[in-house]
């Protein structure tokens, strides 16, 4: 009977003791899942993050009731249904800000995208535009947090943490989630809590890539070090750790020291795919002059391709700088300018090499914007202040339909009156195209289970293939 009983924590894949097991081996993540709950549409996820908060009024959600109203003030009876920031609470007139440019109908499928996403706009067939996402936050660090992590607090285990967990790395020598970001944080806080593992094994955390000789940070050897003394240190506390191990069975032991082994393997890994120049000319075309530029946009999303190809499950890319409580009219369009080539060719060039039917990409942020105008209309330097009452985010690949748009905003794109997505629904959509059942995948912390999710969270089954 003991004998017996001594193997069944093994049995059940979230227990301590088989997180434990899938390290015993340094190196391998096989995950605690192995291929998921449920098949799965996806095995990848790109997630273009424009971080500060673009306005889905400038760039998806075509309302003509916001060019006839301009300068006239959004009514109360709309307005009054969602809290408003500090930034703007306090305005006595709230005058409604048109759209900066005009939206026409694209492709056959007739959605409609603003001039200002010109490359965005011919790919609308492949695109999936879920117009009816909301969150209760109108604050940019706490938003952040609840879109990556399903929690406004720091602590709480990321997505992609969440899924390198579950479902393991398909690439030994590459981390299995992998950051980028772009472009230049005014007043945005980056916290890297949006990429930690919270009370997850270390090992899943995020992987900062930077613009920069060195990517990642601490890999390369001090001078003085051959690779051959790096080997036999690693093999040496290797020995250390399974020694110890056997005596306090602390799994971070061997989460720590399967980081230590990444960043060896690493330090070959990584230079090479962050080496573009076997990349021929009309790929970088493709995604616009700036490619050619380490840490832009347009370098990250063909990075991101690279990374796919060699298998990195999961990738946060953070495009900086949509703020725009100043200034919107000239910043506005700089920012489109940035990142809409590139958007649209990382789709493109997934699509041609048959990698995005199971590689899931999408484009959005952490809240979007009013209709009307922070300040003076008539200013020049009049912006849109945050709002988490309804946004945009769209979809490519990994089993989402194809030129669609779901949910609905009301006339003045400030409310949700049809199809709501909330940032719960959301997620456990992500997960369910992953092969994964939001509310199974659980981690006991403190006495309780937690979840990406938390207690809420459906399935938007009606934009899956």
């Amino acid at each position: 009977m003991g004998t017996c009983l001594a193997g069944v924590p093994l049995l059940d894949p979230l227990s301590p003791a088989a997180m434990a097991q899938q390290l015993t081996d340094v190196g391998q993540n096989t995950g605690v899942l192995g291929s998921g709950h449920i098949e799965a549409r996806a095995k990848r996820v790109i997630c273009l993050h424009m971080l500060g908060a673009i306005s889905h009024v400038d760039t998806f959600d075509y309302k003509p009731k916001l060019f006839e109203m301009h300068g006239q003030d959004i009514p109360p009876s709309v307005r009054e249904t969602q809290r408003l920031s500090t930034m703007s609470g306090g305005q006595t007139a709230f005058p409604i800000f048109a759209p900066l440019a005009e939206f026409r109908q694209r492709g056959e499928s007739g959605a409609w995208v603003s001039d200002l996403l010109p490359h965005t706009a011919s790919i609308a067939d492949e695109l999936c535009f879920v117009k009816s996402v909301h969150t209760e936050h109108v604050n940019h660090d706490p938003a952040a947090k609840f879109l990556h992590t399903g929690f406004q607090i720091a602590g709480r285990p990321s997505t992609g943490a969440w899924i390198s967990y579950a479902l393991g790395s398909d690439n030994q020598d590459l981390p299995n989630f992998i950051v980028m970001k772009s472009g230049v944080s005014v007043g945005v806080p980056l916290d890297t809590a949006v990429w930690g593992t919270g009370f997850l094994p270390s090992h899943h955390q995020g992987v900062q890539f930077r613009a920069a000789s060195d990517p990642v940070l601490y890999v390369n050897d001090p001078p003085g070090m051959e690779r051959d003394n790096r080997r036999s240190m690693l093999d040496a506390l290797s020995a250390l750790v399974d020694e110890q191990y056997e005596e306090t069975l602390d799994s971070e032991m061997l989460s720590r020291l399967n980081q230590y082994e990444m960043a060896y393997r690493m330090q070959q890994s990584v230079p090479e795919v962050a080496d573009i120049s076997d990349e021929p000319d009309y790929i970088l075309d493709m995604y616009g002059p700036d490619v050619r530029t380490p840490g832009t946009f347009a370098r990250n999303c063909l990075l991101a391709r690279r990374l796919c190809e060699r298998g990195v499950k999961f990738q946060t890319l953070f495009g900086m700088g949509w703020d725009h409580h100043l200034a919107i009219r000239p910043s506005f369009p700089v920012r489109c300018r940035e990142v809409d080539q590139p958007a649209a060719a990382l789709v493109m060039d997934l699509k041609q090499r048959g990698l995005l039917e199971d590689t899931l990409v999408m484009f959005g942020s952490e809240f979007g914007r009013t209709p009307f105008a922070q300040g003076d209309i008539n200013n020049p330097l009049a912006g849109r202040d945050h709002h988490g009452g309804c946004f945009t985010w769209w979809f490519a690949g990994g089993g989402v339909k194809q030129g669609m748009s779901y949910g609905q905003t009301d006339e003045f794109s400030y409310n949700v009156v049809e199809n709501p997505v909330h940032i719960h629904d959301l997620n456990a959509t992500l997960l369910h195209i992953l092969g994964i059942d939001h509310e199974r995948l659980t981690f006991r912390f403190q006495g309780r289970d937690f979840r990406l999710t938390d207690v809420h969270g459906n399935v938007v089954h009606e934009i899956l293939s």
